[in-house]
């Protein structure tokens, strides 16, 4: 099933602000929370596409690179990248501040009573880890598979990541009894308030170290060098960011993990240069070619290709090679090949030569003659002159 737009699943329009996307999200949150439809998977499901939305739509990083290239362009950064990559956990501790003090108290405590009864923890998570990948323009063009080596923090294998010796020996935490969260009553000028907030003793987790980790020394992490493999879309550009979760470093003492993200570089084409999905090449030609036509030889991203240059051709001709460019990102179609014209002038002659030129420059033919009703010579004009 085709992932719906992020936009119509909040029912907002694309130039919606942040507190319109917010609004929309807290709306259908309620719309389909657990709570309110217990047993429902269709609802459950409509709970996360939710989620996933608004995570996207809410950044502004991950919105612009949604607007420009899809759902391609948040590719893994979004929960596994689909509807269903969100647990209902993480929706949870990641969006369930939105609901505070918003009047939805009664709501199953805003996310609360019917996962625990408590105000619900935020899930520790790992570090991001930035890397630049550098790309050929035929990788470029038809997407590659890479596989990179990187140091990282891992969770530690002895203690399940837990910091605790054989991930078991913990103690209830003495200061909040348990339920991770401190709970306070102040006096104010509009009468009694209470607020809630993790439990600074224990970091919320409603637990401590009773025995720490021989091999992690408690922190429930370690370093080590991964091998990571990962896919890049074809069409990508230069300095555009890939995100593949949870591919980061680990939390300490648990949680989740960060993300990896790659920044792309393109590698310089010897004869080709990049204009967006467009690719141009500069052919230099000999005057008696220009005026004999002949068959040239023109590299693409798959290999060289021949064209016919027409009798006649004139300098600053564009020829278009439809398709043999670059494809679009998340889309159909691809880019053309410009192959720009230019006639090589000599610029020394030897006396054979320059008796050869002087007899044809009083012929005919030889004598400058434009069309002044062909609009690609003022095209051509235009262009030279950079208007």
């Amino acid at each position: 099933m085709a992932k719906r737009d992020y936009y119509e699943v909040l029912e907002v329009g694309r130039t919606a602000t942040a507190e319109e996307i917010k609004k929309a999200y807290r709306k259908k949150a309620i719309q389909y929370h657990p709570d309110k439809n217990p047993g429902d998977k269709a609802a459950e499901e409509r709970f996360k596409e939710a989620a996933e939305a608004y995570d996207v739509l809410s950044n502004p990083d991950k919105r612009s690179r949604y607007d420009q290239f899809g759902h391609a362009g948040v590719s893994g950064a979004t929960g596994g990248g689909h509807a269903g990559g969100f647990s209902m956990d993480d929706i949870f501790s990641q969006f369930g501040d939105i609901f505070e003090n918003m009047g939805y108290g009664g709501f199953s405590g805003a996310f609360g009573s019917s996962r625990g009864g408590r105000t619900r923890r935020a899930m520790s998570r790992g570090s991001d880890i930035r890397i630049r990948v550098k790309l050929e323009l035929k990788e470029i063009a038809h997407g590659v598979e890479k596989k990179i080596k990187i140091n990282k923090q891992v969770a530690c294998t002895a203690c399940k990541g837990t910091g605790a010796k054989d991930g078991t020996a913990f103690t209830t935490c003495a200061t909040c009894r348990g339920s991770g969260v401190i709970n306070r009553v102040m006096n104010t000028m509009i009468g009694r308030m209470q607020t809630t907030s993790p439990c600074t003793a224990c970091g919320g987790e409603g637990k401590t170290i009773q025995t720490p980790c021989a091999v992690c020394h408690g922190a429930g992490i370690l370093p080590k060098q991964e091998e990571i493999s990962f896919k890049i879309p074809a069409g990508v550009s230069e300095g555009m960011q890939l995100s593949i979760a949870g591919k980061g470093n680990a939390a300490r003492n648990g949680g989740i993990n960060g993300d990896l993200l790659v920044v792309i570089e393109e590698e310089e084409h010897p004869e080709l240069q990049r204009d967006g999905n467009d690719l141009v090449y500069s052919l230099f030609i000999s005057v008696s070619d220009a005026a004999l036509g002949m068959m040239a030889e023109i590299p693409t991203v798959d290999g060289k290709v021949k064209i016919k240059i027409e009798p006649g051709t004139q300098p600053g001709r564009v020829l278009r090679l439809r398709s043999k460019g670059l494809p679009e990102l998340n889309g159909y179609g691809a880019g053309d090949l410009l192959v720009h014209i230019n006639v090589w002038i000599p610029k020394k002659l030897d006396r054979e030569e320059q008796k050869i030129l002087e007899k044809l420059a009083t012929a005919k033919n030889f004598q400058p003659a434009p069309d002044r009703n062909d609009k690609n010579f003022f095209e051509r004009m235009r262009r030279m002159f950079g208007r």
